[in-house]
């Protein structure tokens, strides 16, 4: 099946596509705290000045711009209640469970930040990712819908939900969200190319191809138009053009972490193996591509994957196991783990990876068996029915400490061209 590709997904999401997610997804975004705004002149419930408090905010902040979430909790724990910019400290908590998967943690600080009447662009988004990921379809949705009555036309608010979305492997929800961007920015190639992704993965390959070939026009020589190309022919098979694209993209100057992640892929499904010329050179993408995007899940399989054929077992293990970590829902990092542990002489291990990936898969079938009618994506132009109301448009954007600006999202990092 297409999921077990080490594809990947931006948000990421990034592309979705956000992965992420992007992906997710989560790439961290931290909108400027401006001085005329009234979140950030309002004064919180704190306590007053406290500068060790303030500091652990700022160390917090510092350690979210650059993607290190699980060592910002922390610290934001600690700044918490205790500073003067009260709705950085909650907003970048929030954040940083959702960048973690803890997606249960953030609704409540995010339902707080409402109440206090805080609802803005920035809260909202958030809001639609962390109910997405906890598999709260309809709030999310309705998250999203008001969120789109602040800024319909930001891009970045479709690629994260839709991240937050394909997370959980929810690649009929992440394709709603995706047309519902296409509505009101019909010319963005980015979301082109995601619903081409999505539409791909639901074995809708006819129209996909058209959506990258959409992307690809709108975008010339762009890393997200030669990502589009390399998408079309890795889903299509032709491993000999992805390897064309991607390098004539790097030639180009266009160093994204994703066409990096690609080409290690295709250079390895292409049958490079250790000692020859193209498997340095997969190794070699694979490791650019972690080093620019560490929170990026396919860098860190096609790595681990990498470091398997190589005979590199503990590097393997320790690749797969941070890809397994942002992404869980990926049954491609599981085999792979399992592999790996057998060959370590870590049975065990190995059988408990296989059981997870069972698991997974039983989901997978579920979700297939109860999707009401055809399962592949209904054809149509952007926004057309699919059979499901559809939402209203919106954005997302994190916040930060005092007077600084960021970027967040899913794990998965930004897109190209950010």
């Amino acid at each position: 099946m297409h999921a077990t590709r080490f594809l990947p997904q931006g948000i990421r999401l990034a592309p979705v596509a956000g992965i992420l997610l992007i992906a997710g997804t989560c790439e961290l975004t931290c909108a400027q705290a401006r001085l005329d705004s009234p979140l950030a002149t309002m004064k919180q419930s704190g306590t007053g000045q406290n500068p060790q408090a303030e500091s652990e905010l700022q160390t917090g902040t510092e350690l979210t711009r650059g993607g290190h979430f699980e060592e910002a909790i922390g610290h934001l724990l600690e700044a918490q209640g205790r500073v003067s910019n009260e709705y950085a400290a909650e907003f970048n908590l929030a954040l940083c469970y959702v960048a973690t998967g803890q997606f249960a943690k953030a609704i409540p600080l995010l339902s707080r930040l409402r109440e206090q009447g805080r609802e803005n662009a920035s809260v909202e988004n958030l809001f639609a990712q962390a109910y997405a990921g906890n598999d709260q379809a309809g709030e999310a949705f309705e998250a999203l819908q008001r969120a789109a009555a602040f800024t319909p036309k930001d891009e970045k608010l479709y690629l994260f939900v839709a991240d937050a979305f394909l997370g959980r492997q929810e690649h009929a929800q992440s394709l709603r969200v995706i047309e519902l961007g296409m509505q009101h920015l019909p010319d963005s190639a980015r979301l082109h190319y995601e619903r081409g992704y999505l539409l791909s993965m639901l074995d809708d390959f006819d129209e996909a191809k058209a959506e990258f070939e959409r992307a690809a026009r709108l975008a010339p020589h762009s890393e997200i138009g030669y990502l589009a190309t390399a998408q079309e022919n890795l889903f299509g098979g032709n491993l000999a053009e992805v390897i064309h694209v991607a390098r004539t993209a790097g030639a180009e100057g266009k160093q994204d972490y994703q066409l990096l992640a690609i080409l290690g892929e295709a250079l390895i499904r292409a049958g490079a193996s250790p000692g020859q010329a193209e498997f340095a050179e997969a190794r070699d993408a694979l490791e650019k591509s972690v080093a620019a995007r560490p929170n990026y899940a396919s860098s860190q399989i096609g790595l681990g994957h990498a470091d398997l054929l190589d005979g590199r077992l503990e590097a393997a293990i320790e690749h797969l196991e941070i890809g397994r970590r942002l992404n869980p829902q990926n049954p491609a990092v599981y085999s792979l783990l399992a592999a790996a542990y057998r060959r370590s002489g870590r049975p065990g291990e190995a059988e408990a990876t296989l059981t997870i990936l069972g698991k997974l898969n039983q989901e997978q079938a579920q979700r297939i068996r109860a999707a009401p009618g055809d399962r592949k994506a209904i054809p149509g132009a952007s926004g057309a029915s699919r059979g499901e109301q559809k939402p209203q448009a919106g954005e997302r954007k994190p916040v930060s400490g005092p007077e600084t600006g960021s970027r967040f999202g899913r794990n998965t990092g930004k897109g190209p061209g950010d």
